[in-house]
């Protein structure tokens, strides 16, 4: 770290670092809320190493991480993205997350692809509830984790205020290694040294009287926050009768702490100012794949395997952590190598967990891989190989999705599934063209390839396309890459909720289908008596006929006429459900009746019956689980009783949240996902499942069997 050594940063554009070695990785996600300055440190590191030119960006002006087209028009990180340095030897894969909760994928891939974690925080913003979430997710899978409070030059920054909000936010072991001087340079609190940089670089001397004053203040706590974590259980009362504990020992110990999750430093950045800060404690505090614990991994068949281990030459075991399409280079995988070495020209194998909810199909197959590369923004640098714990780039995997594992082609084995939230926010397309149309299909099927938190439904019984989003800026920012990036133009139309109809009472109607023609004429009378039956009762059919009034062919006809009717619904065309249907007389022909005839004379029945009893619209009722802090419980429940939902219950989860469980029409919920959103400040999820039908109040009943008419 900077209190330790001033090594130079080493790298150069335009050539891809390679890694011979795990221990010579490091693969560290950026996680913090939108406009917390991830990007921009991203690209002052990358600058820092000489990895990019003094601009900042790469050779063709782009900035390194927002290079998307539809980064590039809304101004705002939508993707995961690989920036590559090196570092004292060390090469570190930077993964830049989105800061939207929209795009809670991407940012779960770089935590699955990543062995420690820099959360960013603004120190003209604070923390948002996102990144405390973030946090405890981290905690709870042990990952390691370090604080960097940008924007220290920032006209509103307050570096402390923010300090004391982050330890607030994320409890014990979190401290400062350096506090920032007017934005231009750090007080390290361990060496007691400052830190200057300027346009020559970092600069060293010692503080002024006023600044060991500020120094004193912090390091005291500093230390003992070290000392608490040492594995020396002496080092407590020397510190605490007066000995100067030696700086080797005390930074020996923060990166032994801070490996294993157990302290969390928090560092100060700016354009310019803390790059070498971060890099330190990245290469030495936090650690290579070979101390991260490998994600489980099994057999195809589901078998445990234990033989797995960040081993260049061990058996290979990659995943597939993101998808992309190129216009011109196709589809580009980016991989996780845990075991093994991935070469170019290999045969590997597929394996997929399978999602059919959302599209995506469950691949056990083998396949050919390209050419290896080492991504820096959009440009691809070829690499010779990928070894263990190394991040890299494929091309036209043509059967490989996001999630995906690929292992040696005679040893197919599988990682377990990584934690992937609900889209949760349906919204309807239709093509705007016949041309539009044709081409939609393949277009869906490259997005869903793309983005496991995307869901794609062909629902049957509205005739619509559905796609299942994570919040509204997801469902724009798929939208236009269907028509910027593959030439599709679709529309947003309304979602219709899949609706019932059913009786609402007994009657009896009759189905008259008489009919002479030149020939042969249609003849089939029947007699049925209806009733509803409580939810969930299906379709009752009962024969009682006597006497052979309805000669016994003809009785599964009529069965088969009121299902087809009951399909196709009598009142607003949705089906029908939950009814007993009698039949107890009726006349046939010995010539003219025939199966049809006796079908459309259920048919005719059940449509009278319909005229003379009134009917009823069923409306979907979803069960609903919401998850908040404590201080918008109250909020939510005012809105649930808004929307005709029904409170059963809260109980708490955990410190400070709680879990309130409610039935909601699914006709209130459809926009849910964004109405949580801001009512919790981004800090509410939910769950939802079908639990049953009830009947639609009247007055939504006429809108809808007006608007049907």
């Amino acid at each position: 770290m900077a209190e330790r050594s001033t090594g130079a940063t080493t790298g150069a554009a335009g050539r891809a670092p390679a890694a011979d070695r795990p221990d010579m990785v490091r693969n560290v996600v950026l996680v913090g809320h939108s406009g917390a300055g991830k990007t921009t440190l991203i690209e002052a590191l990358l600058l820092a190493t000489g990895t990019v030119p003094r601009t900042g960006r790469v050779e063709d002006g782009t900035t390194v991480c927002d290079f998307d087209e539809v980064e590039v028009r809304q101004q705002r990180s939508v993707n995961l993205c690989v920036a590559p340095v090196v570092y004292n030897g060390i090469k570190i894969n930077f993964l830049d997350t989105p800061g939207y909760a929209d795009f809670v994928g991407d940012l779960r891939a770089g935590l699955r692809a990543a062995d420690a974690a820099l959360f960013v925080v603004s120190a003209a913003e604070g923390v948002d509830g996102l990144t405390r979430m973030l946090w405890e997710e981290c905690g709870l899978v042990g990952m390691p984790r370090a604080v960097v409070i940008t924007k220290i030059d920032h006209p509103r920054a307050d570096f402390d205020e923010v300090l004391t909000s982050c330890q607030e936010a994320f409890g014990d072991g979190v401290a400062p290694l350096y506090l920032p001087v007017d934005g231009i340079g750090l007080l390290g609190l361990l060496s007691q040294r400052f830190f200057e940089y300027g346009a020559d670089g970092r600069t060293e001397r010692e503080p002024d009287p006023g600044q060991l004053e500020l120094i004193e203040q912090y390091r005291g706590d500093l230390i003992e926050g070290i000392i608490q974590e040492s594995e020396d259980e002496s080092l407590m009362d020397r510190y605490l009768s007066g000995e100067e504990i030696d700086t080797k020992v005390l930074i020996d110990d923060l990166e032994k702490a801070v490996a294993r999750a157990s302290f969390h430093p928090v560092l100060a950045a700016a354009p310019g100012v803390g790059m070498q800060e971060i890099l330190e404690i990245v290469t030495q505090g936090f650690p290579s794949p070979l101390e991260h614990p490998l994600p489980e991994v099994t057999t195809t068949g589901g078998k445990p395997v234990t033989h797995v281990t960040a081993d260049p030459d061990g058996p290979l075991v990659a995943e597939v952590v993101k998808t992309t399409s190129d216009p011109y280079v196709g589809r580009i995988s980016l991989v996780r190598v845990f075991s093994g070495t991935l070469h170019p020209d290999m045969v590997v194998h597929v394996s997929g967990h399978g999602m059919a909810d959302r599209g995506h199909e469950d691949h056990d197959v083998d396949e050919r891989i390209g050419s290896l590369s080492s991504p820096l923004g959009k440009n691809q640098r070829p690499l010779g190989k990928c070894v263990a714990g190394d991040i890299c780039a494929i091309a036209k995997l043509s059967r490989a999705e996001t999630g995906d594992t690929l292992s040696d082609k005679d040893d197919p084995l599988l990682m377990t599934a990584w934690a992937m939230p609900d889209p949760l926010l349906p919204v309807a397309i239709r093509a705007r063209s016949k041309a539009d149309e044709d081409k939609l299909s393949q277009a869906l099927a490259r997005l869903v390839a793309e983005d496991p938190t995307l869901r794609l439904e062909n629902n049957a019984e509205t005739r619509q396309l559905v796609l299942w989003c994570m919040g509204e800026a997801h469902a724009d920012v798929l939208l236009d890459r269907l028509a910027k990036r593959h030439g599709v133009e679709v529309e947003k139309v309304e979602l219709r909720v899949p609706l019932r109809e059913t009786f609402g009472g007994k009657v009896q109607a009759t189905g008259r289908n008489v009919k002479q023609t030149g020939g042969h004429g249609q003849y089939a009378i029947c007699h049925l008596e209806i009733e509803p039956l409580p939810s969930g009762g299906g379709l009752e059919f009962v024969d009682k006929i006597v006497g052979g009034v309805v000669p016994r062919q003809f009785i599964p006809s009529v069965e088969k006429g009121v299902r087809a009717q009951m399909e196709r619904g009598v009142v607003a065309g949705y089906p029908m459900v939950d009814i007993r249907v009698t039949l107890y007389d009726g006349k046939a022909h010995s010539v003219d009746s025939s199966d049809m005839a006796f079908q459309i004379a259920a048919q005719l029945a059940l449509k009278e019956a319909a005229a003379k009893v009134p009917t009823l619209l069923l409306e979907p009722v979803d069960q609903v689980s919401i998850l908040v802090p404590d201080e918008f419980v109250g909020a939510v429940m005012s809105d649930l009783s808004s929307r005709r939902g029904r409170v059963l219950g809260t109980e708490p989860v955990g410190t400070g949240r709680t879990l309130v469980k409610a039935e909601v029409p699914e006709l209130e919920i459809t926009r849910y996902a964004i109405d949580l959103r801001s009512m919790s400040h981004g800090t509410g999820t939910f769950h939802r499942g079908f639990l049953r039908y009830e009947p639609l109040p009247s007055h939504l009943a006429q809108k809808v069997t007006a608007d049907s008419a």
